[in-house]
């Protein structure tokens, strides 16, 4: 034991317990956080590309307790609430600055939905364009249902030209935005809205669909998992070499063999005792 009395060193203890939090970091943290994202990204491509080709459903289905889902298709018929645009900053569109388009939408059994028209380009890169206002009379709208995003507190709605300006499309947030008692889709925690498709009365550029790729997330789980096993590996094999270097250093060098009744350094025979021995030689 006292050849591990090493380990019990203030530098020893040190990488250990770094090497210790290290590896319960991988194995509670950063990997569940990679699979988690590459369970969720495969589950949303996993609804998206089931619902490619399924006919929409009436949204008053998923309204009423129905078994909706984010991504289903859905329509709706109504008619658009005068006056009740809001502009979502931060957007893109065909890798430009851009706004999203958002209105309200009141069915015919008087409930209202928040409903995402579409895209638009920004003017000088910052600047909203002038908005279309929305087809007045009753419309069927056809789109998919979204769930509402994570609002940034530190991102507040504003007023520009009259307009209402929000950072993320959330039906709460709108919900007092407007003024309106929007209803949201029971979807998520806090609601979902209807994403319009393509071609519908009062769409602008439709939102795209998101690319259906896992991404590296089980790569990066399976990485964390294995950084998780080599460090505590690493620091056993650490620990080895110094206990068998100390133990090389701890050995005495091999010396002659007490048994061996030959000399291990013989004298040198001089010259001069070569021809005292020839001379007494040659006198016997």
């Amino acid at each position: 034991m006292r050849r591990l009395t090493f380990l019990l060193r203030p530098g020893w203890l040190i990488l250990a317990a770094v090497v210790v939090a290290f590896a319960y970091l991988c194995f509670t943290v950063l990997a569940p956080w990679q699979l988690g994202k590459n369970e969720t990204t495969s589950e949303r491509n996993q609804l998206i590309a089931e619902s490619v080709d399924a006919d929409p459903v009436d949204i008053t289905d998923a309204l009423d307790g129905g078994a909706a889902t984010e991504w289903q298709k859905v329509y709706a018929e109504g008619a658009y609430v005068p006056d009740s645009t809001v502009l979502v900053r931060l957007r893109h569109l065909d890798g430009a600055p851009a706004f999203g388009v958002l209105s309200a939408f009141t069915l015919t059994d008087g409930r209202t939905l928040l409903v995402d028209r579409g895209l638009v380009a920004a003017v000088d890169g910052s600047q909203p364009p002038p908005i279309t206002p929305a087809p007045t009379g009753v419309q069927r709208v056809e789109g998919r249902v979204r769930v509402s995003e994570n609002i940034d507190p530190g991102r507040v709605p504003a007023v520009q030209d009259g307009v209402p300006h929000v950072y993320s499309i959330d039906v709460p947030q709108e919900t007092t935005v407007l003024g309106l008692p929007l209803t949201a889709v029971p979807v998520g925690e806090r609601g979902a809205y209807l994403q319009l498709s393509e071609e519908q009365p009062g769409a602008f550029a439709p939102v795209p669909l998101p690319q259906l790729d896992a991404g590296p997330y089980l790569s990066y789980g399976l990485q964390w998992l294995a950084f998780g096993v080599m460090a505590p590996l690493g620091l056993g094999y650490f620990a080895w070499a110094e206990i068998r270097e100390r133990r090389k250093q701890r050995t005495p060098a091999a010396g002659p063999d007490p048994a061996d009744p030959r000399p291990t350094d013989p004298e040198p025979v001089t010259t001069e005792a070569r021809l005292a021995d020839r001379y007494g030689r040659t006198r016997s």
